[in-house]
């Protein structure tokens, strides 16, 4: 049985998060200067959380700090270099209740890092990866934490492809590449759980909707057209970053996630399993415990070099 709200495409972060107090609670948004994630943490703030902006320009992330206003913080962070995302972890100090993984990149142009990853699954899923390792002990020492993971429809595009993750034998797509890591975001909320059930830690993944934000800088107006066209019948207008921030509103902060771990959400609820041609819904694949298993020992691996 699905998880269903009285919330819906359109609610608000604001919406969601009312009647609902996080004073004493500590949060973390990645990517927090822009889009949805500047309204994930000013509805976080507002209801009383210190919120830490994990950024790559800390000038953008200052100046969405003195917008939003008292209790918000702001902190370095570069998701694509390992570098970066130790240090960040290692001056983390105590315990931290919600962990937002909101940050990402989107059909780049082929890019490796220099460790020849594929850069979108380098940033969206190892940099998180790590991230999130690395605050585990923070995340335990809290009273039910709770990881969200910003994935995507576009998941639907590409599960995890084993044997040529970085596109080393195959031709790059862009928009496959993205897919795979948005499915990787989601098979880390199923693992997580899964590990992390016993230090009370939940992790949730979901589709924020179609929002217009910097994430789609590097794709031609032209072919998100006719993407959406693609979509048709099934086709719902764009959101406002104040809408697109409400799933991951929620999924931090609702009562009625107390416990609940490893599914996938859209539009304020939790999402069917996906029909065929549908832009809708989530893929067998991404909620498939062996597939989330496998892809945590292999990224394990990766990262160990």
């Amino acid at each position: 049985m699905t998880l269903s709200t009285n919330f819906g495409y359109a609610s608000t972060a604001a919406e969601v998060i009312e009647g609902i107090d996080l004073t004493g609670r500590r949060a973390i948004v990645t990517g927090g200067a822009s889009g949805i994630g500047v309204e994930t943490a000013r509805a976080l703030a507002g209801a009383g959380a210190e919120v830490t902006l994990a950024v790559r320009n800390l000038e953008a992330g200052n100046r969405v700090a003195d917008e939003i206003g008292k209790g918000v913080l702001v902190a370095h962070l570069d998701l694509g270099d390992q570098a970066s995302v130790a240090a960040f972890t290692a001056a983390w100090d105590g315990p931290l209740d919600i962990l937002v993984n909101n940050a990402g990149v989107m059909a780049t142009p082929e890019t490796r890092t220099p460790e020849g990853w594929e850069l979108q699954f380098a940033t969206n899923h190892l940099g998180h990866f790590t991230l999130a390792k690395g605050l585990h002990r923070a995340l335990a020492a809290a009273d039910g934490a709770r990881v969200v993971s910003v994935s995507s429809s576009a998941h639907l595009r590409s599960g995890i492809v084993f044997d040529d993750i970085h596109f080393r034998d195959r031709e790059y797509e862009a928009w496959s590449a993205y897919g795979q890591s948005k499915t990787a975001n989601v098979l880390f909320a199923v693992e997580a759980t899964r590990r992390w059930a016993d230090d009370g830690i939940t992790v949730n993944a979901l589709m924020p909707g179609s929002i217009q934000t910097a994430l789609q800088r590097h794709v031609d107006p032209e072919e998100i057209a006719r993407l959406r066209a693609a979509a048709g019948s099934e086709l719902r207008p764009w959101k406002t970053t104040e809408q697109g921030a409400a799933t991951s509103v929620l999924l931090a902060t609702s009562p009625l996630l107390d416990g609940v771990g490893g599914k996938y959400f859209e539009d304020c609820n939790e999402a069917e399993p996906n029909q065929p041609g549908s832009p809708r819904g989530v893929a067998a694949y991404a909620l498939d415990p062996e597939a989330a298993e496998r892809l945590w020992v292999v990224t394990e691996d990766m990262l160990a070099g």
